[in-house]
């Protein structure tokens, strides 16, 4: 069966679940999207190493990398293979240079490895042709009205704060902190406001 390659293009809290994020993944060389609900936890996994972010204390998933790549082992792939009942299911392609090795796992989860391991995520056609949306305009204007299959134990998680009313310099100087006392919820939504204004 044929792969086909998705990147990254959107991550944003989720309009249709309070809590939630929206992670959409764009076909290569393809105007599909495919528009996954996951958690607050994994969303911050994925926003932080996305933009380079160190936080004071190593997360899950960068203990996942470390205790691999300590035993020379190497993610090559991650493949999202199927959806059943509005659920995704991914596997990680591992490699120790003796063999190869499939390993399931949540699809959120999947995609915080590979922006580690900048390794290429892949699906098939019958999961863009079921799940996937085709858009015409941009994709902040797709954000805005996601209605997606939900990544399992993707759930509210308290309210979105507003940072509108505070300076450029002020938000870099809470970010700072709050990654400095490992508050990434609070991060990653002061991540997002610089964000938009850099979109705007």
């Amino acid at each position: 069966m044929k792969k086909i390659k998705l990147d990254i293009v959107g991550l944003s809290y989720s309009q249709t679940q309070s809590g939630a994020y929206a992670l959409v993944l764009g076909e290569v060389n393809g105007r599909r999207r495919l528009p996954i609900i996951i958690g607050s936890f994994e969303a911050q996994a994925i926003a932080i190493e996305i933009e380079k972010m160190t936080p004071s204390r190593p997360l899950t998933h960068d203990l996942f990398k470390a205790m691999s790549v300590h035993y020379h082992i190497q993610v090559e792939e991650v493949i999202i293979y199927n959806l059943v009942d509005g659920i995704f299911y991914a596997k990680l392609i591992c490699n120790d240079g003796k063999k190869v090795a499939e390993i399931d796992a949540r699809t959120s989860d999947a995609i915080a490895l590979a922006v580690r391991y900048q390794c290429p995520v892949y699906t098939y056609e019958f999961i863009l042709a079921s799940a996937g949306i085709m858009i015409e305009g941009t994709d902040f204007a797709f954000l805005e009205n996601i209605e997606s299959p939900v990544e399992p134990g993707a759930g509210p998680a308290g309210s979105i704060s507003s940072y509108g009313s505070y300076s450029e310099a002020e938000l870099k100087d809470m970010l700072q902190k709050a990654l400095d006392d490992e508050a990434y919820e609070k991060a990653a939504k002061i991540r997002d406001e610089l964000g938009r204004r850099k979109s705007s």
